[in-house]
Parts: structure tokens; sequence; C-alpha cells
């Protein structure tokens, strides 16, 4: 049972760093990155050049109403931070699924961003 766990581990860690190589984002177009847990759904705005986070939002925080991990917080979640981005005026993003396939959650927040003008 560990060495599933430990295979599982590995294969996701290289699924992110495939992913992830082919990525960078800069202070015209920062990267959106998206990280899941068990519980909760976070995303930032991340500037690679400087190594500076320029906006996040999660379903912790105060402006996403719904606290779980399902499509309705992830649409709530990408308007947040679809306007994050408006606010800082960018029009363009590199979208980080990170080890995630883009699917479920994902593409609903990706689509929510989508739904505010930003692009991708």
């Amino acid at each position: 049972m560990n060495e599933e766990k430990t295979k599982d581990r590995v294969r996701k860690q290289k699924r992110a760093k495939r992913v992830r190589k082919k990525l960078r984002g800069t202070s015209a177009k920062p990267r959106l990155c998206v990280v899941k847990t068990n519980k909760h759904i976070y995303a930032q705005l991340i500037d690679d050049s400087k190594g500076v986070t320029i906006g996040s939002a999660s379903t912790l925080s105060k402006n996403v109403e719904i606290k779980k991990k399902n499509k309705e917080s992830a649409k709530k979640l990408g308007e947040a931070i679809g306007a994050i981005a408006k606010d800082k005026k960018f029009k363009e993003l590199v979208f980080d699924r990170g080890p995630y396939k883009y699917h479920g959650i994902l593409a609903e927040l990706a689509n929510s961003v989508r739904e505010q003008g930003i692009s991708f």
C-alpha cells in the first residue's frame, strides 16, 4: 500500500514539473496557479520574474461565500480572482493547473475567469 502511494506521489510531481517547465509568468502576463486540497481550493496570481504574489483568493477568504471544494465555489473563486486581475489591469494570464487534470473544478474556475474578460 505504501508503495502505491509513493508511486502516485512521484507521478503527480512529474506531471506538475512537466506542466510548469513550459509556463512562466511575467509582469505583463502573470501565472494563475491553482492548488486543490481535500477541503479547499486556492488560486494565486504570480509574477515569476520578480518572484512576487500579485493577488490571491481561496475558499477560505472572506470574498468567496461557499466554503467547500465544489464547482459552485470554484466558479465564485474564479470570479474573485478575475476581479483581482481586472483591478490590476491584466488582460491575459498563464494558467498553471499543476498536477491536476483540466476538468471539473479546474475547468469551472478557468471558465469563470474567462467570463470576467481575462484570456489565457
